[in-house]
């Protein structure tokens, strides 16, 4: 006999920016900074989508040359439609929308 563990509830589709965000954070660990402390949350909205990512400081100021970003990274995209979240690499914004469009299209 299986246990009566109740089947989780789908998420409702967001309407919000902040929607987005409780979405993201049920479901991913939230990034955090180097002091432990949490990274801000940004999000972007576009008409089929929101897409969030965190926002690190830039580097403390060292002696010599400048030090390239740490590699890799993701952005988060939560569908308007259905609330599925997806992540897509930490490409600029713009970019970032127009792999999700792009995936999208190929998967319709």
């Amino acid at each position: 006999m299986a246990p009566d563990t109740p089947a989780p509830t789908p998420q409702a589709p967001p309407t919000t920016p902040d929607q987005a965000v409780e979405i993201v954070l049920s479901r991913y660990a939230q990034p955090r900074l180097p002091d432990g402390t949490p990274a801000e949350l940004h999000v972007h909205e576009f008409d089929i989508g929101y897409l969030v990512y965190a926002v690190f400081p830039p580097p403390a100021e060292t002696a010599g040359p400048p030090r390239p970003a740490p590699p890799g990274g993701a952005k988060i995209v939560v569908s308007k439609e259905t609330g599925e979240t997806v992540t897509v690499p930490n490409f600029p914004t713009e970019q970032a929308i127009a792999l999700y469009r792009k995936n999208v299209e190929r998967e319709a």
